[in-house]
């Protein structure tokens, strides 16, 4: 009989999933399966997904970075995509989203997983209109559900629902006058579907329906924050609270039926905020593993976001965000290029590196040692082999190297270079400077 991760942790037994992944954490194998047994660590991992090389996500894990790609209406160029997609693994993205809008989607999504050694995330939302061929206000319930289970059947490892918001929301977003409403993509889809339908959120009434699907190839539920802040001034606010609370509770019901959840989190908060919107939802959903968009740390940096965010999600996981959804920077402009992409890639892996050395990840900061001895011997073929991005360190400094009788050092500072200096005074060496 099959048993999801998390089912086979309740039972004690250590899954070769988990073992994979305590090897790469270098965690005792016990460890992680109490902590995946106590909803703290998932690891997605659709049963039908054979090419998949397992990760984890949650408490005393390494922090994981997501990358969003996929079609849209005005870009519809598969190659493109996954040559984004694979230079995305080759940058060391753990986890792909495919967030397809337009097109033959299954094909595409299809691709991924049989190619993918990460992690496949989507939000079926997106798809129920392009599967189904029609229009959102003439979509049922069922049709929703139909294309969670076509996105199952395929190998999708998670997958964002929007199940926090119910028709109470609308008239919460209509008294409280947020300053953007609603900027989830799927939270506003859904939104739009209850208002035009008059019925409850569906993803929220059929959630038991979700479970069974997702426990039957174990899909691990990410769920979304469709009232997540837009903007600084809509941080932390009623809509987000209220909606945690109920994602929080909706944690604990997939739990208890042995299907494996996180939790998305903002958005845009002030970096002042950070702290206390990862310690609210650590109390309100029992310590399920936090998925966070950044946060953006301020609304006026378009085309610079990827710094923003960057700033925002090594803050929320030195906090305790335990996934990190990248930002580009066309972020609010355009669908990211394959630059874009590499840089958004870049500013958030930095991002969880340093959460990683604040949290104390067991190792996290050997890398940093190794660097600062190549730096103190002057070895650039070292430091490069320690960069997070080797090929651009090396064309940096190539691009602008120091003259001849002082090359071994860079052309900032020349024979003035202080690590120079400091080692030839103490070899008791003479100091050329001229």
């Amino acid at each position: 009989m099959f048993m999801t991760q998390l089912e086979s942790a309740v039972a004690g037994i250590v899954t070769k999933e988990m073992s994979v992944v305590a090897e790469k954490e270098r965690m005792d194998k016990e460890v992680l399966r109490s902590l995946v047994a106590e909803g703290k660590v998932v690891i997605p991992c659709n049963k039908l997904h054979t090419s998949i090389s397992p990760e984890g996500i949650g408490k005393r894990l390494r922090t994981k970075v997501n990358v969003n790609l996929g079609t849209s209406k005005d870009v519809t160029d598969y190659y493109s995509e996954i040559e984004k997609v694979n230079r995305a693994i080759r940058l060391g993205a753990e986890a792909i989203m495919d967030l397809s809008t337009h097109g033959d989607t299954r094909i595409f999504r299809r691709k991924l997983i049989e190619t993918s050694p990460v992690m496949i995330g989507t939000v079926p939302i997106y798809d129920s209109v392009i599967h189904h061929q029609k229009d959102l206000g003439e979509l049922t319930a069922q049709d929703f559900l139909d294309t969670i289970r076509l996105h199952a059947e395929d190998g999708v490892d998670f997958i964002t629902i929007h199940s926090g918001i119910t028709r109470k929301t609308i008239d919460q977003i209509k008294n409280h006058k947020r300053l953007l409403n609603i900027v989830s993509r799927g939270g506003s889809l859904v939104f739009a579907w209850m208002s035009m339908t008059g019925h409850e959120n569906p993803f929220y009434e059929y959630f038991d329906e979700i479970l069974k699907i997702c426990k039957e190839y174990d899909v691990t539920l990410s769920l979304g924050d469709a009232c997540r802040p837009g903007c600084l001034a809509d941080a932390t606010d009623v809509c987000q609270i209220e909606e945690l609370v109920r994602l929080g509770e909706l944690a604990k019901r997939a739990k208890q039926y042995g299907v494996q959840a996180m939790i998305e989190g903002p958005g845009h908060v002030p970096l002042n905020q950070i702290q206390t919107n990862m310690e609210i939802q650590e109390s309100l959903c029992g310590g399920a593993p936090f998925y966070v968009l950044g946060p953006l740390v301020t609304d006026i940096a378009p085309g610079y976001d990827h710094i923003t965010a960057a700033i925002g999600g090594a803050v929320a996981g030195m906090h305790g965000a335990s996934f990190l959804c990248y930002v580009t920077p066309a972020e609010h402009l355009a669908l990211p290029n394959a630059d874009d992409v590499k840089d958004g890639i870049m500013a958030f892996k930095i991002a969880a590196h340093a959460a990683d050395i604040a949290r104390g990840i067991p190792h996290a900061r050997d890398i940093d040692d190794k660097m600062a001895r190549a730096r103190q011997v002057l070895d650039w073929e070292q430091q490069y082999a320690c960069a997070i991005d080797p090929e651009r360190a090396r064309a940096i400094r190539e691009s602008r190297a120091p003259e001849e009788d002082h090359s071994d050092t860079c052309s900032m500072c020349g024979k003035f270079c202080a690590v120079r200096s400091m080692n030839k005074a103490l070899q008791e060496e003479y100091i050329d400077i001229l």
